[in-house]
């Protein structure tokens, strides 16, 4: 066998010599391996853009809920007329019989039995337009609330829950709805939450509790008296008749003032939802608000320390708000520029 040189023989050389030839390879990058079965991800775009109605920070604008609260309202004021009549026409049957001749004939009872189906079939009709209204308002409230906390972010006392469910909630429903009505009302205001005039939220909460309150008293009212003369051991005597039907005929005027302030409610009502809708279409258009502290925090001045206006832009990024102070300059008298000191510990 034939041995180079370097005492390897002829064909390892000669395929040493090849290898030295060759150019180094650069290392590859690593890949780690794909798994089988699960695409790779794809190539980053920019975002979708928001859709109609829905503009960059989480702010629905969108008019369905509000529009259908503003038809509903319109239909059932008609209803509540209608009720009202029903219930007048009671009152005035009541009142002929207590005026004449006490179930002088058979047609007396006759129309009261006959009022009497008129208004239930209003009541009736009212009760499904309030169920629609209910679920309806309740969704439109909760989003008014996600709203608001976009425009005054930690400025609510309540969450986004009991937006909607604080309406259903017994005993608290008399405060907690109005409570977050006015956190709402302040952080949609396009003037600020300083210049917040609640006129039209005061009003229509106030009709909203007298109407209800009154209406739940006479309502009871009512069922007692009417089931004490439907009973079937009553057997009165005339002037007892007479007295019960004087007070049927006071607790049916008490049902009248109830559901004429529920017209009023509902009317300021439909003019709250026109007032709210708008004022967060303009309120959207503007930036977060640095309003008030949440309820029970200390504020950001002290008392009666000036603030900004509001309204009044941020400075930029990394620019300070207040000029810079100058240098203080060091204590004493200045000396030579060329004074040499001693050490410290010496002189």
């Amino acid at each position: 066998m034939a041995v180079g040189p370097d005492g390897r023989c002829a064909a390892c050389g000669t395929y040493q010599q090849k290898l030295d030839q060759q150019p180094p390879q650069q290392p590859q990058p690593y890949a780690p391996p794909q798994q089988g079965g699960i695409p790779a991800a794809p190539p980053l775009a920019y975002p979708a853009a928001p859709g109609m109605g829905m503009p960059a920070g989480g702010v629905d604008l969108r008019r369905g809920l509000s529009t259908t609260l503003v038809v509903l309202f319109g239909v059932a004021l008609p209803s509540l007329l209608f009720v009202l009549i029903a219930r007048g026409d009671q009152y005035g049957i009541l009142g002929d019989i207590l005026d004449g001749s006490l179930f002088s004939s058979g047609e007396d009872l006759q129309k009261l039995e006959d009022a009497d189906d008129v208004y239930t079939t209003a009541v009736v009709l009212y009760f499904f337009l309030m169920v629609a209204i209910a679920a309806v308002w309740a969704v439109w409230f909760r989003r008014l609330r996600l709203n608001a906390e976009a425009f005054a972010p930690g400025q609510h006392r309540f969450g986004s829950g009991w937006a909607a469910g604080s309406w259903f909630t017994p005993v608290v429903n008399l405060w907690f709805p109005k409570q977050i009505a006015n956190d709402i009302w302040r952080a949609s205001s396009p003037q600020g939450p300083h210049n917040v005039r609640r006129g039209l939220l005061n009003g229509w909460w106030v009709t909203w509790i007298v109407a209800a309150v009154t209406n739940v008293i006479g309502t009871i009212r009512y069922n007692s008296v009417r089931g004490k003369m439907e009973s079937a051991d009553y057997n009165p005597s005339l002037s007892e008749v007479k007295s019960d039907l004087d007070d049927l005929q006071g607790v049916l005027a008490i049902d009248m003032f109830a559901t004429a302030v529920l017209i009023a409610a509902a009317i300021l009502a439909l003019l709250l939802v026109r007032q709210i809708t708008a004022m967060q279409e303009q309120r959207a258009s503007l930036p977060p608000q640095a309003g008030p502290a949440p309820y029970g925090m200390p504020g950001g001045a002290p008392y009666g320390m000036p603030t900004a206006p509001y309204g009044t832009p941020a400075p930029p990024y990394g620019v300070s708000p207040t000029p810079p102070t100058p240098p203080t300059p060091p204590y004493g008298p200045p000396g030579p520029a060329n004074q040499q000191y001693p050490p410290y510990g010496h002189g």
